[in-house]
């Protein structure tokens, strides 16, 4: 969408069958779509952990941003203190807020390698990986156990991989990709999630 307007207009016309909770402009404004506690059409076929189902599982942001330009400041902002909110009246632990790129690996491409996923885990909003060891042949069951369970194809899980934690990395699976990963799924596995989480 050329703004923010537009997503709102696309994410309201009944025609789309498509909507979000919220919508957040690049400069701060957010604009409730869809109550929390209702179901709202924002994820499409996707999956995480053991929830094939995201829609039902989760609350649907949309962010104002073209993928390839950086997140606006405002905009950042005005996200980090939503989600401290919904995560606050939900219960969501921060290995819980996940992008679209990550239930949807190859589909979804969004919020892009331009997100800062970083920013948020600093602020207990989302998580972020420590470096380690660990051997690269394992790297598709880590991220498994991470979560991402919508591919087994190897490229696109590196690449929904390095989309979120590395972007700037390139070539082959590296033995630091294999590192943070293992990292992530020892601190954050998903076994045993329920519909309720």
């Amino acid at each position: 969408m050329a703004s923010a307007q537009a997503a709102c207009d696309t994410l309201c016309d009944p025609q789309k069958q498509v909507s979000a909770h919220y919508v957040v402009a690049e400069d701060g404004q957010i604009t409730a779509l869809v109550p929390e506690d209702l179901r709202a059409w924002h994820a499409g076929a996707g999956r995480w952990g053991g929830v094939t189902d995201v829609n039902s599982h989760s609350i649907g942001i949309e962010l104002a941003n073209n993928g390839t330009s950086p997140f606006a400041a405002p905009l950042m902002d005005a996200l980090c203190d939503l989600l401290a909110e919904i995560m606050q009246r939900w219960d969501i632990r921060p290995e819980r807020v996940i992008g679209h790129s990550d239930m949807a690996p190859g589909r979804k491409i969004d919020p892009g390698p331009r997100f800062d996923w970083r920013r948020l885990a600093l602020e207990g909003l989302s998580v972020w990986p420590v470096a380690g060891q660990a051997d690269p042949s394992d790297f598709a069951a880590m991220m498994r156990a991470f979560g991402v369970t919508a591919t087994d194809d190897p490229d696109l899980l590196l690449d929904t991989f390095r989309r979120r934690f590395r972007p700037w990395a390139q070539g082959p699976l590296d033995a630091i990709d294999a590192g943070l990963i293992a990292d992530l799924a020892r601190r954050f596995p998903v076994d045993g999630l329920t519909r309720t989480d």
